[in-house]
């Protein structure tokens, strides 16, 4: 596998799982108690991670 193609499926992974993070909060937000409250800290944290992921890239 080259170079091009790890760094074209890995973006795409990272799009799929922000995506399903979004969707979690979004779906959380119309939910009462506490399963809506577990489901949007779920999506919270994986949008943390992505963004950790993001800008340990940087440093």
């Amino acid at each position: 596998m080259n170079e091009f193609t790890r760094k074209l499926l890995i973006t795409i992974l990272v799009l799929i799982i922000f995506i399903i993070c979004v969707t979690l909060v979004i779906t959380g937000q119309r939910e009462t108690g506490a399963p809506g409250l577990f489901r949007q800290l779920t999506g919270l944290a994986g949008l943390v991670v992505l963004l950790w992921l993001y800008n340990r890239q940087y440093k």
